[in-house]
Order: C-alpha cells, then sequence, then structure tokens
C-alpha cells in the first residue's frame, strides 16, 4: 500500500476486497460482543463448578463489561494515532489468548483475569471497528455496512443468554469460551489476509494522565452499581464511592479542556448530530438489557420453560435482525437516517408499552411476536444511527467517535442491567411488604408486578429517545 494514498476508495484491491475486510471486521465484534453476555444464563453452572456463591459470581460478568468501558476511549485515541487497522489487529490476538485462558480457568481469580484480557482485546476491536468500515465503504455502501455491524453488535449481546443457555443444557460450561476459538481463528486468517495497512493517522500524543482520571471514575462508579445490587444503595461503602465517581468526572472534564491534545476532544459532542446519536445508542441499549434480563426470568421461572427452550424463544430477536438490519441500512441512502430511526425507535417504545401487560399466560405466539418486533425496531434504529453518527464525524475523529459510540453502548448495558434489577426488586419488596433481592419461588405474581413496573420505567427512557430524536431530525 502506497502512504501517499488519501482515501480506500481510490485503492481497487482494497475495494474489490471491502466485504471480505467487513466479513472479518464484523465477526470478530460479533465474538466480543457476544462474551459480554453469553456467561449471564451460565453463572450458577460455574458458580456450582467453581464452587463459589452466586453473589461473587456476577463479577465474572461485571469485570469485564467494567473493563471494556475502561479502555474504549484510551484504544480508540491510540487507533487514531497509530492505525485503527494495527489495534484491531492485537484486539484479536489479544481477545483469543483470554478465551483461551477462561476455558481452563479452575478458579473464580483466574476466570476473572482471564476475563480481564479478554476485555482488553474486545476493547481494542470495539474501538476501531466503525472507523474502519466508515473508511473503507463509500458513502453510497456504508449504511448498507454499519447497518450490518450495528446488527451484529445487538446479535451478539441479545443471542448471548440464548446460545449459553442452549450451550450449558448439552455441554460443559467451558465451551462458551472454547468455541469462539475455531472461529476466532478463521476470522484471524481473515484479517491477515484482507486487512490493508493503515494510511490514516493523526500526529497527537496519548494522554496517559487523562485516562487514569477517566479510569477512576469508570471502575469507582461500575464497581459501586455492581456491589450496589448485591448489598443494597442505602450505605455508606456505595455512596461514597459513587460520590467519588462524580469528582472524577467533574475533574476529567476540567483536566482535558486544558490539554493541547486530550484523550476526548469535547468540541467533538458540538456536533449535535453525533451528540444525540449517542443518547439514543445509550438509552436504546439500556432497554435492551432490561428486556434480555428480565425474559429469561420470566420464560424459565415463572412460565416454567427450559433454559433451551427459553433460548430457542428468545432467538426471534437475533433471527429478525439479521434480516431487517442490512436492508435498513441500505435504505438510508434512499429514505435517509431520520425516517428510519424514528421508526425504530417508534416500534422499541410500543413494544415497551405492550409488555407492561405481559401475564403468565401470555399466547407464546404474542409473545414472540413481540420478540421479533423488538429486533426490527432495534435493525431500524441501529443501523441509521450508526450511519448518522460516524458519517457526521471528521475524519481524525473516527477512532474516538467509534470508541464513544461503543463506550454509549455498553455503559447503556450496565446500566440497563444495574436498573433492570434494582427496580425489579425494589417494586418486589414494596408489593411484598418486605424486603426482596430474589426471585420468591411460588409468588409468580409478585415478579410479574417488578416486571410490569421495571417496563414502566423503560417506556419511559424510550419516550425520552423518541422525544430528542424527533427534535434533532426536524432541526436538520
Amino acid at each position: 500500500m502506497q502512504n501517499n494514498v488519501k482515501s480506500f476508495y481510490d485503492m481497487p484491491d482494497v475495494q474489490k476486497n471491502r466485504w471480505k475486510i467487513f466479513v472479518s471486521v464484523s465477526l470478530f465484534t460479533f465474538m466480543a460482543t457476544l462474551d459480554g453476555s453469553i456467561v449471564n444464563i451460565a453463572l450458577p453452572t460455574i458458580a456450582h463448578s467453581l464452587d463459589i456463591p452466586m453473589n461473587k459470581s456476577i463479577w465474572i460478568v461485571a469485570v469485564y463489561m467494567m473493563s471494556i468501558c475502561t479502555f474504549l476511549v484510551l484504544f480508540g485515541k491510540i487507533g487514531d494515532i497509530v492505525g485503527k487497522i494495527k489495534i484491531f489487529r492485537i484486539g484479536t490476538l489479544v481477545f483469543l489468548g483470554g478465551t483461551f485462558l477462561a476455558g481452563f480457568a479452575n478458579s473464580l481469580e483466574t476466570l476473572i483475569a482471564a476475563r480481564i484480557i479478554q476485555a482488553l482485546g474486545a476493547s481494542m476491536t470495539m474501538s476501531t471497528n466503525l472507523g474502519i468500515i466508515t473508511e473503507i465503504f463509500t458513502p453510497q455502501e456504508r449504511g448498507k455496512a454499519l447497518g450490518f455491524i450495528g446488527s451484529v453488535v445487538s446479535l451478539g449481546t441479545i443471542t448471548g443468554p440464548s446460545l449459553g443457555g442452549i450451550i450449558v443444557h448439552y455441554l460443559p460450561w467451558s465451551y462458551i469460551f472454547w468455541l469462539n476459538i475455531p472461529f476466532g481463528l478463521l476470522m484471524l486468517f481473515l484479517g491477515v489476509k484482507y486487512l490493508p495497512k493503515d494510511i490514516s493517522k493523526t500526529k497527537s500524543k496519548v494522554d496517559f494522565a487523562g485516562f487514569f482520571i477517566y479510569a477512576a471514575a469508570i471502575i469507582l462508579f461500575f464497581g459501586s452499581m455492581f456491589m450496589g445490587q448485591e448489598i443494597g444503595f442505602g450505605t455508606l461503602f456505595i455512596q461514597i464511592p459513587l460520590a467519588l465517581s462524580l469528582l472524577f468526572v467533574i475533574f476529567f472534564i476540567k483536566y482535558e479542556y486544558g490539554k493541547s491534545s486530550p484523550l476526548i476532544e469535547f468540541a467533538i459532542f458540538k456536533n449535535k448530530t453525533v451528540t444525540v446519536g449517542l443518547i439514543c445508542a445509550f438509552i436504546v441499549f439500556g432497554a435492551n438489557f432490561f428486556f434480555a434480563i428480565l425474559m429469561p426470568f420470566y420464560l424459565q421461572t415463572a412460565r416454567g420453560h427450559s433454559p433451551s427452550a427459553a433460548g430457542f424463544i428468545m432467538m426471534a430477536f437475533p433471527i429478525v435482525m439479521v434480516i431487517a438490519a442490512p436492508i435498513a441500512g441500505s435504505l438510508v441512502y434512499k429514505l435517509g437516517a431520520g425516517r428510519l430511526t424514528m421508526l425504530g425507535l417508534g416500534i422499541i417504545t410500543f413494544v415497551n408499552f405492550l409488555l407492561i401487560f405481559l401475564k403468565i399466560d401470555t399466547n407464546i405466539v404474542y409473545f414472540i411476536t413481540l420478540v421479533a418486533l423488538m429486533g426490527l425496531g432495534n435493525a431500524l434504529f441501529q443501523s441509521p444511527n450508526n450511519t448518522t453518527i460516524m458519517s457526521s464525524a471528521e475524519k481524525r475523529y473516527l477512532g474516538v467517535i467509534g470508541s464513544l459510540n461503543a463506550l454509549a453502548r455498553n455503559v447503556g448495558n450496565i446500566v440497563g442491567v444495574t436498573f433492570a434489577t434494582t427496580i425489579l426488586f425494589t417494586a418486589m419488596s414494596f408489593k411484598a411488604g418486605e424486603h426482596i433481592s430474589t426471585y420468591v419461588k411460588g409468588e409468580e405474581e409478585l415478579f410479574i408486578f417488578g416486571m410490569h413496573v421495571t417496563f414502566i420505567v423503560s417506556l419511559v427512557f424510550m419516550m425520552m429517545a423518541l422525544v430528542i430524536s424527533c427534535i434533532r431530525f426536524k432541526k436538520r
């Protein structure tokens, strides 16, 4: 490759292999996202196998998500400086190494260490994937490509619990990690063969001091959120770290404004299209995790379905997304992102409204229809939203904005998990007149009440996203 070429559009070999490059990038992204949620349903099995209490097993998931959020922005910045493709390649190797080690873990400590390594690699790939796709595809095809990769991310998030339930039902829990290895090696081969050398780099420095301030804020905040689910949010042990995390955020913002080469260029947020797109992405992924966390309880515990049956039912979401997301992406250039984004948000909001009225004996075909509609709404929202965000970004900020997009998604996931469980158990406690922190056997109606309250809150958040998105596209 010639370094004096300004764009991948001018490289015939890159354009010839652009969809092979896409496959390499998107499938590894799917694996990294999948590993954030596939472990959830296997936690009881892992806890029993490693002889650890259930409350400690939660950290197997928490550490992975916290680590990704901590490193995303750093690697987005480094990707802009040294090259996004280079960082992506290194990330695939690191992720595969952590995945291999996770399957052999024989204690909570070794499994958590392996998950941190996984998360380090995942953050490298997640922070650079959208920037790579944006640079390689022309504006005419970019919507379709970003639509595909947006659906891949959602597929990984939503498919995780379903696929995890099926794997744990038939195989040892270690296979939820080891099944990634052959596919990861194939994707690694495709990346080596088809990914070009970077041509887009910036002359800048990495603000490591700013990164450590940012990391402290992330770790304190999400560590407190996960601990709060376990012991409650009314103690100083939780409230003090939460307050400190807020102080670190304020300090980080003031510190970054004084830097010539900050970790995050706050000028990015002057672009209202980017800012509103990130806010909407955060809300939608939070609402998705309300749905993803509560539905396994509803199907398995309340209705009595097996994990594998629940997994197959929930597969309606990713199946619809696989079909609808690329179609939505290809329509962006013809119909405009605004109409599609609004339609997607409207469908998700409507489904959240209908979920408020679910009962134990709700017709299963009707329920599967709701799951499928949720997948359709996400496909129609995420493809155009990703295209709007990335197409509005300056080329020199693609890595950082791609990482912020991934950060909004992952923070939404964590907040969704925390809020969903906190609201659920708070509502159940209010109804029962006593403190409840788990599902009460034989009290299905108590769970249904808590689930209804939780989806009411989710509906309010989705209505907020719908309103601010309306304002964004009306102004445009």
